[in-house]
């Protein structure tokens, strides 16, 4: 497991505060996120993490708060600011066009076009080479690159886009939900993949509510909920019960507990 290559971290947010009218979505959440490290964000539905990735890849101003982005303020107007500077974001729902084919699908918005009388083309053979050799990296043969996205599983999906980002530039790769839909197969596919990418010195933010997953490749772990952290641990120092615990609510469970009689 890394043990952070540098003592800065690439993303600092101090007390971040979104309001949505009288609704706090987020009430001072404090985290760092360092290059080359697995940073898993835990939280059950509700607990804050949609609004947390949002705020760190630049779709919501924070009300109240600072983030840093390499030592910096981070003042992005916009998501392709932060894709830009280096923040790449993975959706549980990927924007993929099932019929198209996994080069046209990895080189969707940076198509590498060459000159033919006078005209700019599409660069089949470029794209095909680079999407063949970015996939094999990351562990995964394709049968061809012209081959349909909607004819690979939901880890080989999950894997093109992570590939996706990584090779134009990100620095901080945010994975939302990754395994969610996927079976026990698939997501060690994924998790395989989380690990390459950590090992190019890459910062992984990897939002899930299955601890185990988190657990598999985690170096560190901080846990929403309602809103606010509930602390962060790194690696050796929880158990995946503490972690299971703390994002139940903890105290809530003891008393659930106590109230059905200890059949929780």
């Amino acid at each position: 497991m890394n043990t952070r290559s540098t003592h800065e971290p690439i993303i600092r947010m101090q007390n971040i505060e979104k309001h949505f009218g009288s609704v706090i979505a987020l009430a001072g959440v404090s985290i760092e996120v360092y290059p080359g490290e697995c940073h898993c964000l835990l939280g059950d539905n509700g607990a804050g993490k949609s609004t947390f990735i949002k705020t760190m890849s630049g779709v919501h101003k924070p009300t109240n708060g600072e983030i840093l982005f390499g030592g910096r303020p981070m003042n992005f107007e916009s998501p392709r600011d932060a894709m830009d500077a280096g923040i790449a974001t993975v959706h549980q729902h990927l924007a993929m066009i099932p019929l198209m084919s996994v080069s046209r699908n990895f080189f969707m918005g940076n198509e590498p076009v060459k000159k033919v009388l006078g005209f700019n083309l599409f660069d089949h053979d470029y794209a095909n080479k680079i999407t063949m050799e970015e996939m094999r990296k990351m562990g995964i043969n394709l049968r061809g690159p012209d081959q349909a996205v909607g004819t690979l599983s939901g880890g080989e999906r999950q894997t093109v886009a992570i590939a996706r980002a990584v090779h134009f530039g990100a620095k901080v790769l945010i994975l939302d939900e990754p395994t969610s839909a996927l079976g026990v197969r698939q997501t060690a596919n994924v998790l395989a993949t989380i690990d390459k990418v950590r090992k190019q010195d890459i910062a992984v933010v990897f939002i899930t509510h299955n601890v185990r997953h988190a657990m598999a490749v985690g170096d560190r772990f901080t846990v929403l909920n309602r809103g606010q952290t509930l602390g962060t641990a790194q690696r050796g120092q929880i158990t995946p019960e503490e972690l299971q615990d703390m994002m139940a609510g903890g105290q809530e469970m003891v008393a659930l507990e106590g109230s059905l009689g200890g059949t929780v």
